[in-house]
């Protein structure tokens, strides 16, 4: 469900961003505000650019969300603030936190709205480290942070 709600969101905000774009252009005098007009097959081009709106919404979340593991050693309960420093540094706040589970969410109300709301990442513990998930540009970053930082011991 959380994968078809994803998808929903990028549609729309695919035809937002289209819009403000159409706007802009017919507000500079580049285009006429016709759709007959402003796109070269007219209505039909609108219908072919939901289309591939739908197929890049469709197909944008399982690229662009992961899950993935961070290798590090130790007790989940001793890595606690490890974790909560490195995505305090990061630019997150703890949302939550139930037993071996640590929920963020971005501090910037911009950056989130940019994200459609979905800048939540979670922290959780597994067997032989953490697992990690959230947009995979961030999870990239924070497993290579925690990694590197919990490792070391450079808290």
């Amino acid at each position: 469900m959380k994968y078809f709600i994803r998808s929903v969101k990028y549609f729309f905000y695919y035809i937002l961003i289209l819009i403000v774009i159409m706007a802009v252009l017919v507000a500079a005098g580049l285009v006429e505000p016709d759709p007959a007009t402003m796109f070269r097959n007219g209505f039909k081009s609108v219908g072919q650019i939901l289309l591939l709106f739908a197929v890049v919404a469709a197909i944008y979340p399982k690229v662009g969300f992961c899950k993935r593991k961070a290798v590090v050693e130790g007790e989940f309960e001793d890595l606690k603030d490890g974790i909560k420093i490195i995505m305090e540094d990061r630019g997150y706040r703890l949302e939550s936190e139930n037993g071996e589970k640590m929920t963020f969410r971005l501090v910037s109300k911009i950056n989130a709205v940019a994200r459609m709301l979905e800048d939540r990442v979670t922290v959780c513990a597994v067997p032989d480290g953490l697992e990690v998930e959230g947009i995979t540009k961030d999870v990239i970053r924070i497993i290579s942070n925690m990694e590197y930082r919990l490792r070391s011991g450079n808290e």
